[in-house]
């Protein structure tokens, strides 16, 4: 069959509260907020504007409230060319909002209401989307429709990539390792790495024979390391001063699988990412400074 689209991102779309403290309160005491603004985000939204931003044909399957298409949100969507055929619409419940708050550290605590994202767990597995795609990728969502859904991706021999993110403590083991067997390529940032090594108890090389033939660890301001058959691949990121940080990953995640489904190299969906992310944290919001693929590649081959 003839796929119309590149990319099909599972998981939230969110409303994004961003806020800026000085230091994380204890409990029971407050702490002053410097700066709080509201935006377009969502684990799977953002990997499906940014893509869509940098060229790949795009769709998304998210649960979000009843009145979604009349918000700016939807049309930023439509704007952008992503197919939203198979959105989850739920009367009477609010498309779900991230509250995610960042200290003077650029450390982040972040407080998520699902909302109308409850609706994924009695949801069919979007079946005709998955197989109008060339690749899945599963973003933060609810552990057993991702499960599904990677394992359809599997039955039809799609590559698909898996990123738990914040969302990893709500898998238990055995759905932990159900969707890491059906994965291509693993995602994560180096806390997150690390709690999945010691979820299964394993060492990296015994992660990847459960299932993923490639991981990709993002380490911030230190850049990335990826594992796979070839030697470990170290890329530096592209040093840029970080207004935001929130949404780098996702941004990352795009780059790189918007590359490496074009045929790219390991090594240069790798830089791509680096810019890609790099452009993304100079402005607060996931998708406030999503670049363009000259953009992006041009940052690229200066740094690089």
């Amino acid at each position: 069959m003839v796929k119309n689209r590149d990319l099909l991102a599972i998981g939230h779309s969110a409303h994004d509260y961003i806020i800026r403290v000085p230091e994380f309160p204890k409990a029971n005491f407050s702490a002053p907020i410097t700066n709080m603004k509201t935006f377009n985000g969502g684990a799977a939204a953002n990997v499906a504007c940014v893509g869509a931003k940098l060229g790949l044909k795009t769709s998304l399957v998210s649960a979000v409230g009843g009145d979604f298409k009349r918000t700016e949100y939807y049309e930023h969507m439509q704007n952008l060319g992503i197919d939203t055929e198979s959105l989850i619409f739920v009367p009477g419940e609010e498309t779900p909002t991230a509250f995610v708050l960042t200290d003077d550290n650029d450390d982040q605590i972040s407080y998520f209401y699902w909302g109308a994202a409850k609706e994924f767990s009695d949801s069919k597995i979007p079946v005709k989307a998955i197989e109008n795609a060339e690749a899945v990728h599963l973003a933060t969502g609810d552990p057993e429709f991702n499960w599904k859904c990677s394992q359809e991706a599997k039955n039809q021999d799609l590559l698909v990539s898996f990123d738990p993110g914040q969302d990893l403590g709500m898998y238990d083991t055995k759905k932990l390792i159900d969707v890491i067997e059906n994965t291509t390529i693993l995602f994560g940032n180096h806390h997150e790495i690390e709690r999945i090594l010691d979820a299964l108890e394993v060492d990296l090389t015994g992660l990847r024979s459960m299932g993923p033939k490639i991981i990709v660890k993002t380490c911030g301001a230190n850049g990335c390391e990826i594992y796979s058959n070839e030697d470990k691949i170290q890329i530096d990121a592209i040093p840029t001063e970080a207004v935001d940080p929130t949404g780098a990953g996702d941004s990352y995640r795009a780059g790189f699988l918007s590359r490496f489904l074009n045929g790219e190299s390991l090594k240069e969906s790798a830089k791509f990412a680096s810019s890609v992310s790099s452009f993304i944290i100079q402005h607060q919001g996931c998708q406030t400074n999503m670049p363009t693929f000259d953009e992006a590649f041009e940052r690229m081959n200066e740094f690089y």
